[in-house]
């Protein structure tokens, strides 16, 4: 009895074409029915590598299914399509493989076609029957990928074999023209401006336009394009009253902020309907400071209020408690880096990934801060509390467990050489997390603050 081949080695030689090898591997072993560990079959990865004439080996020498599927349920016909190999593709679809079978998640290989940006591919899958109307499990056909990848020739190539591909949605309501603002595609954009009907501030679920979604993403060109041939509205709100210019604060573009402030005429305090908040504190409380910088040079309001009555200036300090916190599962990795704005002027503040073995180095504050500093620490949201002591006091072995509003406060510490000792308890955010890791920080409030290994 011949001994079974090995399926790494067999996989192996179809990836690097080697026909005679495999031809002889295969007739010493009596068979070519071996599964990778995908349950990938050797049809899959000539498929995948483009070895055509492997392929038509396999399916004709030793009659290998050409429908057989892996773990992920692709065919062979999935694999040569997702990898626009156009000769392997033919060579299936000659040979009658299911031009629109589906694998995991309910992709068609057209759709797996139209994300390789091959348009003979896609024309040869449409011309054997495949329907560019069906959609995936989220609700996706193929000219919503299509618009995705961005090439407006397998657009237009779809619209003209099926005109209603583009009324389409997602099942959280996004259109092909909402995908194609958000990934940049000024070309495919274009297109579906021209050759479908997409209404004016078309919104998906989330209340999200297509406007909005270049503006967060930092594509101004295609947001010029919707304003210029969509007429799209600059001041269209999402489902929690967000404007686009709290959307471009949240994601951090800058150059967004800059365009919709400095050339449309937003104001720069504009408020969010629902939060009441600002772009000013959607920045600070995703720690973007060159977003902050920016909106501050565009006149915005520092000492707006929040819902919560805590001004911009409050909530920028708010980087101070990202710089501190316990990252998710105990990670040591992740260098966080932040900088906190000081009556305008930029400052770093460098931050640890854990207190478990690695110190903080230095963080730069204004002595102006201090009763910034006093009102985070009553804001237990995000996980870790401040505890003042005197300026007279060293910091105690152990962290002090007073309140805050207990311990003596110096009226000196708004000075700019005044001393400020701080204990710092960072408790973790997770609920499944019991440990709580704590450090001793010492803060001296002058220039800047030296943290003491």
């Amino acid at each position: 009895m011949a001994a079974p081949a090995d399926p790494r080695r067999l996989c192996r030689l179809v990836q690097e074409g080697r026909l005679c090898a495999l031809r002889e591997e295969l007739r010493a072993a009596g068979r070519a029915g071996c599964a990778g560990p995908a349950r990938d079959t050797l049809l899959h990865c000539a498929a995948r590598h483009g070895r055509r004439e492997i392929l038509a080996y396999l399916v004709e020498a030793w009659d290998l299914d050409i429908e057989a599927a892996n773990r992920d349920y692709k065919r062979p016909l999935h694999e040569a399509a997702s990898m626009g190999h156009r000769d392997c593709v033919r060579y299936l679809l000659g040979r009658g493989a299911a031009v629109d079978c589906l694998k995991k998640a309910d992709w068609t290989p057209l759709m797996m076609a139209c994300t390789r940006r091959n348009l003979e591919v896609v024309q040869d899958l449409v011309e054997h029957g495949a329907n560019p109307l069906l959609k995936n499990k989220d609700g996706w056909n193929s000219f919503h990928i299509a618009s995705r990848e961005g090439d407006p020739l397998i657009l237009q190539y779809l619209l003209a074999v099926c005109p209603a591909a583009w009324k389409t949605e997602s099942k959280i309501g996004r259109t092909p023209l909402h995908t194609a603002a958000m990934h940049g595609c000024s070309e495919a954009v274009e297109v579906l401006l021209q050759r479908c009907q997409y209404e004016p501030d078309c919104r998906d679920k989330c209340g999200l336009t297509p406007f909005m979604d270049a503006i967060q993403c930092g594509h101004i060109d295609v947001a010029r394009l919707l304003l210029e041939k969509h007429k799209a509205c600059v001041s269209a709100e999402d489902s929690l009253g967000a404007q686009a210019i709290h959307r471009a604060a949240v994601t951090g573009q800058n150059e967004a902020v800059q365009f919709l402030v400095s050339e449309l005429g937003i104001n720069v305090d504009v408020r969010a309907a629902s939060t009441h908040l600002t772009a000013l504190h959607y920045a600070a409380k995703e720690g973007h400071v060159s977003t902050i910088q920016t909106l501050l040079s565009l006149g915005a309001d520092i000492n707006a209020k929040d819902e919560r009555n805590r001004s911009a200036a409050v909530n920028r300090f708010l980087l101070l408690q990202r710089c501190l916190r316990v990252p998710a599962f105990g990670s040591e990795d992740g260098l966080l880096r932040a900088s906190l704005l000081a009556g305008g002027t930029e400052k770093p503040v460098w931050g640890c990934p854990s207190p478990l073995n690695t110190h903080v180095k230095q963080l730069f504050l204004c002595s102006d801060c201090t009763q910034c500093l006093l009102e985070i620490s009553l804001d237990l949201s995000c996980g870790f509390l401040l505890f003042i002591l005197a300026p007279e006091h060293h910091p105690p072995e152990k962290p002090c467990r007073t309140p805050a509003s207990e311990q003596p406060f110096c009226s000196t510490l708004s000075h700019p050489f005044t001393q400020l000792f701080i204990t710092a308890r960072i408790m973790p955010c997770f609920p499944t997390k019991q440990k709580t890791h704590e450090i001793s920080i010492r803060i001296c409030f002058a220039v800047g603050i030296v943290w003491n290994e």
